[in-house]
């Protein structure tokens, strides 16, 4: 527990830092890195073979994706990095077939979705930083990923007794879920008043409050969803980079559901 305190203490607010303060070329770079990792893990853990040059294709394609939206070709980008991994992966699944060395279909898919999905998704967090007050709009995703992974934790520690509502995670509680979604609702209206106050912006609490609520919850679905992969494949953590908190992936999990749905949700409903 003190280990992932200190983690936390030290890279924390360098990562609020990167997000607020720096130009957004840093942003992009710290996306990439995320997402190239990210892939890795995932790679690592699904258990696709590293003899192939998959790990070094899929690593590669997420870390472009984030740079092309940065440089404001998000969308073109995307789709010519996704179209070329795809091809690249097939191409070599081609000529490996009926070989020791063939490349599984699932493979396929997983890599597919470590280098194109997971950047894509990571990348909304550029995009949110991109608009207009989009210093503000850039910690949205942040502030439901970490508040209620926090909320969640102690609502469980302290009132979680209906446990093992899903296999995925039995430790966890109804009580522990609900906390989480009520915890990202009510600091991200503590986050709009902030916002308010020091900004100098006005603040539409109740869309704020939707924020929450919505943030929080895909947050948490985020969350089961990795955990659920590494359950079928017997897997703890999905690295050991971050000690006390595993790999990347176990750190930014809930950020790559809630960074898009929070874009998503300022695009159609914006706050302030």
């Amino acid at each position: 527990m003190i280990t992932r305190i200190i983690v936390a203490l030290v890279l924390a607010p360098l990562f609020l830092a990167v997000l607020i303060f720096f130009p957004p070329v840093m942003l992009a770079v710290m996306v990439a890195g995320i997402g190239a990792l990210a892939s890795y893990e995932f790679l690592r853990a699904t258990q696709v073979a590293h003899h192939n040059g998959m790990y070094i294709l899929t690593a590669l394609a997420a870390a472009v994706i984030p740079v092309g939206h940065w440089l404001g070709a998000g969308s073109w980008t995307a789709r010519a990095v996704t179209l070329a991994l795809m091809a690249l992966l097939f191409f070599l699944a081609i000529r490996l077939y009926g070989t020791q060395r063939a490349v599984r279909a699932e493979h396929l898919m997983v890599c597919l979705f470590a280098g194109a999905v997971i950047p894509l998704f990571l990348s909304a967090l550029i995009q949110l930083k991109g608009m207009e007050n989009g210093r503000g709009f850039v910690l949205l995703p942040v502030v439901c990923a970490f508040t209620t992974d926090i909320g969640a934790y102690f609502a469980g520690v302290f009132l979680g007794k209906h446990r093992g509502i899903t296999q995925v995670s039995p430790n966890k509680s109804l009580e522990g879920y609900v906390g989480g979604i009520l915890s990202g609702c009510l600091f991200m209206l503590v986050y709009g008043l902030l916002v308010q106050q020091l900004g100098g912006l006005e603040v539409r609490f109740p869309v704020m409050a939707l924020y929450g609520l919505v943030g929080s919850a895909v947050a948490e679905l985020g969350d089961l969803s990795f955990s659920l992969i590494k359950r079928q494949y017997g897997v703890k953590d999905y690295g050991t980079l971050l000690p006390g908190h595993g790999g990347m992936l176990d750190r930014f999990d809930s950020m790559i559901f809630a960074a898009p749905t929070l874009l998503l949700l300022v695009e159609i409903l914006p706050a302030f």
